[in-house]
């Protein structure tokens, strides 16, 4: 059992727990994520690593409350306890010196992004942050993406706040930097790939395509990058960008839509 020490609304439906969890955050690094089974009957939740305190014992999880399981664990509060988290699970990302570093994050990707600028600011990088949402209700970790970035630009695509429009306008209008990382939307990931792809600029994604096991055993994470099957779980979560077969992706993850719709409407019922 985990427990939960700490709970913060940080946007409509987004939601930041930190959790006891002493062995994972011992092991904990940029890029990785854990897998949470709210109670015994829960179903397995795959969620980045948003932080981690090695001293204190404790991981941090932000995520949208969008479906039944995540509405579970969102309706947690401090005391209350976890039935299982296992992680930290996949591949860190790869942090090197590159010079000038874009790292992207759109919605709640911001809280993906976040820890792998920290990561690259800390290996000496100039790090260039790029963060957008919907609307100005939606906007977390602006403080923190500025504590870790030498430069952050924020977009919302109704302009309520920072600049209109979307993080691949801003990323158009860049020069100089020879690394991108991006996390959050597939449309949002494609359209930055697009972009670098053009140029020869090495660029990462962070793929979360639906997960079951998160052990390579059930493939129902596998996706198209190159021309390999490979699975988001053990190969992942990041991937050269402009290898990935998006269309595929992007055709999978709907697949149980209506089911999670007719699951979410009896969770507020």
């Amino acid at each position: 059992m985990f427990k939960v020490i700490n709970k913060e609304n940080l946007a409509k439906e987004v939601t930041k727990i930190v959790v006891k969890a002493e062995q994972i955050a011992r092991k904990a690094k940029a890029g990785q994520f854990v897998v949470v089974i709210v109670d015994e009957r829960g179903e397995r939740i795959p969620l980045t690593l948003a932080d981690w305190d090695k001293d204190k014992g404790t991981i941090t999880l932000i995520f949208q409350k969008i479906g039944f399981s995540t509405k579970k664990l969102g309706s947690l509060n401090p005391g209350d306890k976890i039935e299982h988290i296992l992680g930290p699970l996949g591949h860190p990302t790869e942090i090197k010196k590159w010079d000038k570093v874009v790292c992207i994050g759109g919605g709640v990707g911001i809280a993906e992004a976040y820890p792998v600028c920290r990561a690259f600011k800390e290996a000496g990088n100039y790090v260039i942050g790029i963060i957008g949402t919907r609307n100005k209700d939606l906007l977390i970790l602006e403080k923190e993406m500025k504590k870790v970035c030498d430069e952050l630009f924020i977009t919302t695509d109704d302009g309520s706040y920072g600049e209109k429009g979307f993080v691949s306008d801003v990323l158009k209008r860049l020069s100089g930097y020879n690394f991108v990382y991006a996390v959050g939307p597939i449309p949002m990931m494609q359209a930055v790939s697009k972009i670098t792809q053009e140029y020869h600029i090495k660029t990462i994604v962070s793929l979360n395509p639906i997960m079951v096991d998160a052990t390579g055993m059930c493939g129902a994470c596998r996706l198209r990058v190159g021309n390999c099957t490979v699975f988001g779980c053990v190969d992942g979560p990041d991937f050269d960008a402009h290898a990935v077969d998006f269309e595929e992706l992007s055709r999978r993850l709907k697949i149980f839509t209506e089911a999670e719709r007719k699951i979410d409407a009896q969770f507020n019922s």
